[in-house]
């Protein structure tokens, strides 16, 4: 029987080759032998609020405005596009490839109330700036509780409500609806 050093780098060589096909099942696989292998792309975002927008900007560096389409649609605001491949293979040979190129598209969920005709966007020097107006804050509604006393001194059509204790144990009504028993 041999005796078989443990080497710790080993047991991490498999938990890495067990990461990268998982992510790789999940992203889409990556073919190492081909350096020009597609990528995914995701655009970075920042979302930022002030007093009366929000601001949105994402980093599309290598692209115009012709390859960007915004889109507002059931309070989802979606920015897609397509960035080319800028290598050319002239017989060059490529040591590494780090820059991604493709489609992609990001959505963004909006408030309720954002009002899409108020959307304005800038784009300069690979950056894109999405301004919203903030929809109005929608504000509660109190609803004041009438007595029944009070209820009963007024005339038909003319009721008023006032506030009353608030609590469905202080009823003096003889039928209250959904008193506690």
């Amino acid at each position: 029987m041999a005796i078989v050093r443990w080497d710790p780098a080993r047991d991490l060589d498999t938990l890495q080759g067990d990461m990268n096909r998982l992510f790789d099942s999940f992203f889409g696989r990556r073919d190492a032998g081909q350096p020009t292998a597609a990528r995914r792309w995701v655009p970075a975002m920042d979302l930022a609020e002030t007093d009366d927008q929000l601001v949105l900007r994402a980093d599309l560096p290598g692209l115009d405005r012709d390859d960007i389409e915004i889109e507002v649609k059931d309070n989802v605001l979606t920015i897609s596009g397509e960035r080319k491949a800028e290598h050319e293979e002239k017989g060059e040979g490529f040591h590494r490839i780090e820059r991604s190129s493709g489609r992609f598209s990001r959505s963004l969920g909006l408030p309720r109330g954002m009002d899409a005709s108020g959307v304005n966007a800038s784009f300069e020097d690979g950056v894109l700036e999405v301004r919203m107006p903030k929809p109005a804050e929608r504000q509660p509604t109190k609803i004041e509780i009438a007595t029944e006393t009070r209820a009963l001194d007024q005339e038909p059509g003319s009721v008023q409500v006032e506030a009353g204790d608030g609590s469905a144990e202080n009823s003096t009504a003889p039928d209250a609806v959904g008193s506690a028993a």
